[in-house]
């Protein structure tokens, strides 16, 4: 039995930011009536601490872009190298053209705290957002602006505040996509001599 999600641990809003502070590929997923839709993203950013916000861009060719503009919710997750392969496939299958792609994906999908939006297990990290609707921005750069209403992490990997990749099975790792099929995944960490 898949007992993954009892590492999930909320995560304070003045540590939230710290979530997408990697620079990974998130995964972007909606919901609205019924309609889910999922997709990595790239091009995903922390805007603000508190509250913590976060863009992400979308473009208007995307299943998932009208999910969050009808519903007014999205949701980012930290996809890890343990489902590289299912990342994989969701980005390179629009679900215009298979409507099963999450299925087929072979992705666990979960949902968290009563909203309807689908997460693939596997993520080091889960967060949901608040669209702030700013039209323009949406229509001429198709960037997206969300305020985080929650947000967890697994403790394996984040605790107290601080990533710990380190500590962790390999496989837990955050994946950075590039281009084509190539990705990599977080490696060491290093301490300089100056702390802030």
């Amino acid at each position: 039995m898949d007992d993954s999600l009892k590492y999930l641990k909320p995560v304070a809003m003045e540590k939230a930011y710290r979530l997408l502070n990697v620079g990974g590929t998130g995964m972007i997923s909606a919901e609205y009536k019924g309609e889910t839709g999922m997709m990595p993203a790239t091009w995903v950013c922390a805007l603000d601490l508190m509250p913590f916000k976060a863009t992400a861009v979308i473009d208007k060719s995307h299943f998932t872009r009208p999910l969050i503009e009808k519903s007014g919710y999205f949701a980012i997750a930290l996809p890890t190298l343990e489902i590289i392969e299912e990342t994989m496939y969701l980005g390179s299958v629009s679900k215009y053209d298979v409507k099963d792609k999450i299925e087929k994906s072979g992705a666990k999908i979960f949902t968290l705290d009563g909203f309807d939006i689908p997460f693939m297990k596997g993520c080091a990290a889960y967060m949901i957002f608040k669209l702030i609707p700013e039209e323009h921005n949406q229509q001429a750069y198709d960037l997206f602006i969300g305020e985080c209403v929650k947000a967890y992490a697994d403790e394996r990997v984040f605790k107290d505040g601080h990533w710990i990749f380190e500590q962790a099975d390999p496989k837990f790792s955050t994946i950075h996509y590039v281009a084509g099929n190539h990705f990599y995944s977080i490696g060491k960490a290093y301490d300089t001599k100056i702390s802030i």
